[in-house]
């Protein structure tokens, strides 16, 4: 039985199956003995299994299993720089290409429904945790609600995926394991840069930066404020590559000294468009090369920045929609 403010669903569960649909990858590529690729898969997952422990290893003092944890990502980072992580040769016969374009001319864009579902029902999860309670326990746990949501909701999309394709789960692990084999080390790059992001920050770079702005522009002048932080937002974002790293350090800078302490701006509104504001320069770097990169080299495009030409006149658009919010939704 459940005890009074227990949670059936923790962070962990999430973690626990992403290592599980690495570690499957890991296997499928030692069958085809792509020794590189298992390595690299295997490692992975098991720095997600082994949070936990690492965790409370830390807590109690022991630094030998985080430093083990550096150790993997080492491994990782030579792994992936011995440049031998090259896309599998597909094996699909003229068969398996006609069923495929067949399955795609029955569902049309519906193919599109699974992914639309992931925000949908992460969303829906969301607003409806304080409610999705069985018993005494609460399905979420609140440390981490909106992860929580985001796994479910993968799941969810999985299930609908294989529900509009009539696939079964070993058609859906062999899709996934192809598609990690696309991104190879690239996935790994969101994960890495908010990382850099949380070091700058215990770094002192956001003080170098608030100390930077304070000397550059009229802090005492909201407007200017606001187009500091989220021009910074973009442009740190467009050097870093993900929004993750900007954005400790921008807020740290700028954020939470300048716009919420001296201008009393709502701290919600000023981390939900500030990250907005980051993901618009997201659309315009290579740096982004799981966003950017990676689709030029799966669509086998000649021009190695179609995808950020196609985007940036988005992206002007949208940091100009998001600048204005900011400045008008954060001091309501």
């Amino acid at each position: 039985m459940a005890q009074p403010g227990a949670a059936m669903l923790k962070i962990e569960y999430v973690y626990w199956l992403c290592g599980s649909l690495l570690l499957a990858a890991g296997f499928v590529e030692l069958r085809g003995r792509r020794y590189a690729h298992s390595a690299f898969w295997t490692i992975l997952a098991l720095t997600f299994f082994g949070g936990d422990a690492v965790e409370a290893a830390s807590k109690a003092g022991n630094a030998l299993p985080a430093q083990s944890v550096g150790v993997s990502v080492i491994a990782l980072g030579l792994i992936a720089g011995s440049g031998r992580l090259l896309r599998r040769h597909s094996a699909d016969t003229d068969a398996d290409l006609e069923r495929r374009r067949q399955s795609a001319a029955r569902l049309r864009n519906r193919l599109f429904v699974p992914a639309l579902v992931i925000p949908a029902a992460t969303l829906a999860l969301i607003l409806l945790t304080p409610y999705l309670r069985i018993g005494d326990a609460s399905l979420f746990n609140s440390a981490q609600p909106t992860l929580i949501a985001l796994g479910s909701a993968c799941v969810i999309a999985v299930a609908c995926a294989m529900s509009m394709t009539r696939a079964g789960p070993a058609v859906a692990l062999h899709e996934s394991s192809r598609l990690l084999d696309a991104l190879s080390w690239a996935l790994l790059l969101p994960m890495l840069l908010a990382t850099l992001g949380a070091i700058f920050a215990a770094a002192g770079v956001g003080d170098a930066v608030a100390h930077i702005v304070s000397a550059a522009i009229p802090t005492d002048s909201r407007d200017a404020c606001v187009f500091a932080y989220a021009v910074g937002m973009a442009l740190f974002t467009v050097v870093m590559g993900n929004a993750f790293a900007a954005f400790p350090v921008m807020t740290a800078g700028i954020g939470l000294p300048l716009l919420v302490t001296q201008h009393h701006a709502h701290a919600a509104v000023v981390g939900a468009l500030g990250m907005l504001c980051g993901y618009c320069g997201t659309l315009l770097t290579p740096m982004a090369a799981n966003y950017n990169i990676v689709p030029v080299a799966l669509l086998e495009l000649r021009d190695t920045n179609a995808v950020i030409r196609a985007q940036w006149p988005t992206a002007v658009v949208l940091f100009a929609a998001n600048l204005l919010l900011l400045d008008w939704l954060a001091f309501r």
